[in-house]
């Protein structure tokens, strides 16, 4: 991006070191031609890798029939992803909307409603968006700090402590929201038997599947590994493979809480995302799954002998290494080299490549951070 063009931007994010301009599988090309190895996928959005046939044969016939109709009026893409993601949750109603802070505050709304109840009990280092209500149960004190006061009724617990949660919990908690892996928080996976706990209160149970729904864990959902059917579910990053789509799911038994006038978003069910979101769906198979499996269990295993690496930790492509180093060098270094990965905290590297990648790419990244946290 040029230094006029990054100046016109609101400094949200540090400046950019590169310009990205295509992308093909798991490669990425820049603006001065250089090609890059991509073990972030857009934040773990661009699950099927970049330009993948399948959503995007479904996204460009779509735009040639039909690109927003708004909510006061069906359309098949639309439908047809909610039947499919119904299919796969085992019976749910879903709500569209564009981002998974957007699912995420519907889900907030949805306990409210359905329970009367304002309370919450969500994950010390967990995060669940940057809205006011989705910031409100990010459990990392920095992001909120200069936005409060925020809505209150909020207990934050350490991932997997059983005893934390259950002291938690009292008459007027509606909700309980938990990341299966805190992907932003460290990328800690939680354990079955904390998750079995949280199902036992009286209160709702939502999973904030954002970043590990969709194939990313091994399985299409990440509570799949877990023994739990939850209420609620929220969805979004790899569900279109880039396309601005996010989701809640309200599981059958749970449904009646929201009627019409309760919820809504205008550009939510866009046809065009949807589209792309159902050639997701079919095309995450188990043959795919498997293989996210096998990769995941490879790059887990070759970065826990890595040089720095204290621990290695994760699920299916979501992995993280805790380093003995500040991470952020270290991601600035790998991409000089040539490989494009994440933090996840201060001394948390991140990798989330493509679902599709195979084994070779896998020893390549391993390669690349073997020569970066050696020098």
């Amino acid at each position: 991006m040029s230094a006029v063009a990054q100046g016109a931007l609101l400094p949200t994010y540090p400046e950019t070191r590169v310009t990205f301009v295509s992308g093909d599988g798991v490669q990425l090309t820049g603006a001065d031609g250089r090609r890059y190895l991509d073990f972030a996928a857009g934040i773990a959005v661009v699950g099927l890798g970049h330009r993948h046939p399948a959503p995007l044969a479904a996204a460009h016939a779509q735009l040639d029939r039909l690109w927003h109709a708004s909510n006061l009026f069906g359309t098949e893409p639309v439908s047809a992803l909610a039947a499919i993601l119904s299919d796969r949750f085992g019976g749910a109603q879903a709500f569209f909307c564009n981002s998974g802070t957007e699912a995420n505050e519907a889900a907030i709304k949805y306990a409210r409603k359905a329970t009367g109840k304002s309370g919450v009990i969500a994950l010390e280092q967990s995060f669940h968006g940057r809205t006011t209500g989705a910031l409100a149960v990010t459990g990392q004190p920095a992001k909120r700090a200069a936005f409060e006061p925020l809505f209150d009724d909020v207990r934050f617990v350490a991932p997997n402590d059983v005893d934390a949660l259950r002291a938690a919990m009292s008459g007027d908690v509606g909700l309980v929201l938990l990341e299966p892996v805190l992907g932003e928080g460290g990328v800690i996976p939680l354990d079955p038997a904390f998750v079995a706990a949280a199902r036992e209160l009286d209160a709702l149970l939502a999973l904030d599947e954002v970043q590990t729904g969709v194939g990313r864990t091994g399985t299409f959902f990440a509570f799949e590994q877990l023994g739990v059917a939850p209420d609620l579910v929220t969805l979004a990053k790899g569900l279109a493979n880039g396309l601005p789509i996010g989701c809640l799911l309200v599981a059958d038994h749970a449904l009646g809480a929201f009627v019409p006038g309760d919820h809504g978003s205008t550009f939510g069910g866009n046809p065009v995302s949807c589209a792309a979101a159902v050639a997701v769906c079919e095309t995450i198979d188990e043959e795919l799954l498997a293989g996210v499996r096998a990769n995941g269990a490879r790059l887990l295993a070759g970065l826990a002998s890595l040089p720095h690496v204290v621990e290695a930790r994760g699920r299916g492509l979501l992995v993280g290494a805790h380093l003995d180093v500040p991470a952020g060098p270290v991601v600035d270094a790998a991409l000089d080299a040539g490989l494009v990965t994440l933090t996840s905290g201060a001394n948390v590297l991140r990798l989330a490549p493509p679902l599709v990648v195979d084994a070779a790419a896998v020893d390549h990244a391993l390669e690349i951070l073997t020569e970066v946290l050696s020098a």
